[in-house]
Parts: C-alpha cells; sequence; structure tokens
C-alpha cells in the first residue's frame, strides 16, 4: 500500500468520488438505521427519522461549512471557488450540530413530537457518525497535532498504516483524529449503557454533549489547525465546547428541579421542547 493514500475512491473522467464523502455518507447511514430502529420501539412513527434527515442532512452540511468558510474568511474571500469543495475538508461539526439541533426543533413542533425524544433516541447515532467521519480526516491528513517522532507513535501501538499515513511532509504527527474517534466510540458505548438505566428524558442528549465536549476541548488543545477567535489567542473549538458543557450541565439541573420528566424509553411522543 502506498502512502499516502489516495483521498480519491473513484474516478472516471472528470467524475471523483472522495473517501471523505464515502466515510461521512457511511457514518450516516449507520446512524439513522440505529436511530430509526430505536425510534420505533420507543413508538416514533416509521418515518420521523426519514422525513427529518431529507431535511437535516443539507441544512447540516451548509452550516457545517458555513461555520468553517466564516472562520477562514480571509482565504476563502480570495479563493472564493474553494468555498463548495467540501470534499478537500472542512466540515465543522459544530457547525453541523448548530443546523442539525434548529432543524429538530422545527421539525418536532411541526410534527407534534417532542424534541428532547427525538434528540435521545439520535444522540449514539451522532456520536457514533462522528467517530466514523473523523477516519475521513485521517485519509486526507489533516485534524491533526503537532509534531511527534515515530517511535512515539509505535509506543501507541498504533498498526502501520496508521503511522504511516501520519508521515506529512517530512514528519511525524499526533493522530488527533484518532483519539477523538476513540472518545467518541467510548461515547457511544456509554449512551447505550445509560438507556438501560432508563435516565429522564432529554438528559442522554445532555450526556453526549458533556461527553463529546469534554473531549473535544481536550483533544483540541493538541490540534495545529484550530479554527481561531479574531486576535488569534483563542480556539473556537474550546470556547464553544467549554461553553456547551456549562449550559448543558445547567439545563440538566433545571429541568429536574423545574419538571416533572418521563422516563427516557416512556411511549408517548407528544411535548413542548421543555418538557
Amino acid at each position: 500500500m502506498e502512502y499516502p493514500l489516495n483521498p480519491i475512491a473513484i474516478e472516471a473522467g472528470p467524475f471523483q468520488v472522495h473517501w471523505y464523502g464515502i466515510i461521512i455518507g457511511i457514518g450516516i447511514a449507520l446512524g439513522f438505521y440505529l436511530a430509526s430502529r430505536e425510534g420505533n420501539k420507543l413508538g416514533l412513527p416509521d418515518e420521523t427519522f426519514s422525513d427529518l434527515l431529507i431535511w437535516a442532512i443539507p441544512i447540516a452540511l451548509l452550516s457545517a461549512r458555513t461555520y468553517y468558510v466564516l472562520f477562514e474568511w480571509e482565504y476563502y474571500s480570495q479563493n472564493p471557488g474553494a468555498i463548495i469543495q467540501i470534499w478537500n475538508g472542512g466540515i465543522a461539526i459544530h457547525g453541523a450540530l448548530i443546523g442539525s439541533v434548529a432543524t429538530a426543533i422545527v421539525f418536532a413542533r411541526k410534527r407534534n413530537i417532542s424534541f428532547w425524544k427525538l434528540a435521545d433516541v439520535a444522540a449514539p447515532s451522532i456520536i457514533l457518525g462522528q467517530a466514523i467521519g473523523r477516519w475521513g480526516n485521517f485519509v486526507n491528513q489533516e485534524a491533526h497535532g503537532g509534531e511527534v517522532t515515530r517511535s512515539f507513535l509505535e509506543q501507541l501501538f498504533l498498526p502501520e498504516w496508521i503511522i504511516n499515513q501520519m508521515y506529512i511532509n517530512g514528519a511525524y504527527y499526533h493522530p488527533t483524529f484518532l483519539y477523538e474517534s476513540v472518545w467518541n466510540v467510548l461515547g457511544f458505548i456509554l449512551l447505550l449503557a445509560l438507556r438501560k438505566v432508563n435516565v429522564k428524558r432529554g438528559e442522554l442528549f445532555l450526556s453526549y454533549i458533556i461527553w463529546y465536549s469534554a473531549g473535544r476541548f481536550v483533544i483540541e488543545g493538541m490540534r495545529t489547525d484550530s479554527l481561531m477567535l479574531p486576535g488569534d489567542f483563542l480556539r473556537m473549538a474550546q470556547v464553544l465546547s467549554l461553553s456547551l458543557i456549562v449550559l448543558s450541565v445547567g439545563l440538566f439541573v433545571y429541568r429536574r428541579i423545574k419538571y416533572t420528566l418521563p422516563r427516557y424509553n416512556d411511549q408517548t411522543n407528544k411535548g413542548e421542547i421543555s418538557s
């Protein structure tokens, strides 16, 4: 196998299919399958997640790209043709979350379904999709950390094909894509376990936000390609991750105090966003 890996999976004349898109597509498909199956168990209509994804996927991709482009506007203002080239990377997960959550809130209101129930069912699918999607960064040799030695990577007991792909422009780098992928897989397992505990409605989704944000805060500090706030002294993902942790913990406590919340596996689907 030659390294670096070819980011193009299929090429026929001007037609190209990138591994980045294929890997993200796999994550979406698997997440949809898991959410639909769980939703059916909890009494959601069969078409709930298929109808939601019709809107959520394009809006999430658009918001994810918009988020990234806005924070890299100095480059994209000079290269407007590159704005649509998402196959080269540059999709910010925080932007995708903003777009998809907003879409789910509107969708839930239109269908008179509890947003929190939708979010709880989707949470394990989202974090699993993120774990899979990070391997698109691996193929593109992006979202990596600072420079390290080959011996450091060998001490992590990584297979040769990962170590070799982390050799970029004459140096080896932290595989932060892998750190985040493993963290997200652990989060997926945790969320499945919390289902068995039968937490209150909304708390599975809030647990996802807290878990993902904690890992992202730490891992983001290792990366060399962070989106920065104006002034270039604060990493946007770290600021947002910390804010989301505080907000989620606050919501967790507030909802417990203010509302009599149904359990996660409650079969009722109707309800306001606050319940």
